[in-house]
């Protein structure tokens, strides 16, 4: 057995003589393909992470029989089953490209590639295992990525959704470009961004996402309290910070204040933005930095394609009821001092909704996280179609020019 240098868990496999490091996303997605929502395949890959944190190594056997006895004491007995069923089911069914390249044929990820659709799951998971019976009881043993393209539209046509084959066909020349895809995603504490994106990310398979916040952490590593005092408070009192700031101020001296904060952590999104243009890697960025002005300028200077959206709460006990909830979930953002400043987060909110109206960035109330993520979804097919359009529409010749 090779010694285990990394510090790392790593699963051995007997049969094939080699270990990996165990990876929590995994766990994750195996999880979900067997039945779980994302939300609790991800706390049971946490409690299993957690129980072998002190291990070394670990064989593949042993992890399963670890992840069967915490789905059976949560009671996810069904689950427990697919799960291990799926670790013996072989794939017959290869998926060659147009470079020749091969992969298995996966229902779970064909699923995921569907959710640009913007329908529910179930109904996802339907038409894949629609499409997975028909190639077995066709006894094939291959298909071209273009002939399965073909199928999904044929499935998704035959649905009442009227724009469901349109979307997936866009989603998938989007895919083929090469070229990333940045969804921006703003709102004030508590309309959950966070928990969204993350979310968002995992069904379009886009590893990469960015807090706001976190940029703005990093930069108050790098400069002083005494140099941007702006920058090393909440987005909501850096009106406190300001010449003429004090602990009373109006709404106004509170959106100044914000903008001034956003404003500085601008150059920190720009730099991630740079990042991901110079290497064409799709991102998700969220966070209240990003106000409806500063996305429609990104959408409008940037060659690459970007979905911004605005999350909001318009119901005031709803809010609050979040931001207490957040409070006691993150022990160092007490639900106390979001409570008593309530009014400006508010205010900010109003502010963004004004502003999201001015610059024609999709409002969207977070009153039910599925529903927003379909919403979103159905954004981002709003935003290829509206891209596509343009490119695809014909060019006037010299000629015909007035």
């Amino acid at each position: 057995m090779a010694s285990n240098k990394s510090g790392r868990l790593l699963i051995t496999s007997a049969s094939e003589g080699a270990s990996v490091p165990f990876l929590r996303g995994i766990l994750t997605r195996s999880l979900q393909k067997a039945g779980l929502p994302f939300e609790e395949a991800y706390e049971v890959a946490s409690v299993v992470r957690d129980r072998l944190a002190k291990k070394g190594e670990i064989s593949g056997n042993e992890l399963r029989a670890l992840v069967v006895r915490v789905l059976e004491k949560r009671g996810h007995n069904d689950v427990a089953e697919a799960y291990l069923r799926s670790r013996f089911e072989t794939p017959t069914i290869r998926v060659t490209t147009s470079d020749g390249s091969d992969a298995p044929f996966s229902k779970g990820q064909l699923t995921d590639s569907l959710e640009i659709c913007a329908l529910p799951r179930e109904q996802l998971h339907d038409i894949a295992s629609g499409i997975e019976t028909a190639l077995i009881e066709e006894g094939k043993t291959e298909i071209s990525s273009k002939e399965l393209t073909q199928r999904v539209l044929a499935a998704l046509g035959a649905l009442k959704h009227p724009h469901a084959a349109a979307d997936y066909e866009r989603w998938v020349r989007f895919s083929l470009s090469g070229k990333p895809m940045v969804i921006l995603i703003g709102g004030t504490t508590g309309s959950g961004k966070s928990s969204v994106g993350a979310e968002i990310a995992h069904r379009l398979d886009i590893v990469r996402t960015q807090s706001t916040d976190m940029l703005r952490e990093i930069m108050r590593l790098l400069v002083p309290e005494r140099l941007i005092p702006t920058l090393h408070t909440s987005s909501f009192e850096a009106y406190t910070k300001l010449p003429m700031g004090g602990e009373t101020a109006t709404s106004e001296d509170m959106i100044q204040g914000y903008l001034t904060q956003s404003s500085q952590v601008g150059v920190g999104i720009e730099g991630v933005l740079n990042r991901t243009a110079n290497e064409s890697v799709s991102l998700i960025m969220e966070g209240v930095h990003l106000h409806p002005r500063l996305m429609a300028y990104i959408a409008q200077k940037s060659d690459f394609v970007v979905v911004p959206v605005l999350l909001a709460v318009i119901k005031e006990k709803r809010l609050k009821k979040r931001l207490v909830g957040r409070g006691q979930l993150i022990q160092s953002r007490r639900s106390e001092r979001y409570i008593q400043h309530f009014e400006h987060i508010w205010d900010l909110q109003s502010f963004l909704l004004d502003e999201a109206e001015d610059y024609d960035i999709p409002i969207i109330t977070n009153h039910d996280e599925e529903t927003t993520i379909r919403a979103i979804l159905q954004t981002v097919s709003n935003v290829l179609r509206d891209r596509y359009q343009k490119e695809d529409a014909p060019k006037a010749s010299p000629a015909t020019k007035k």
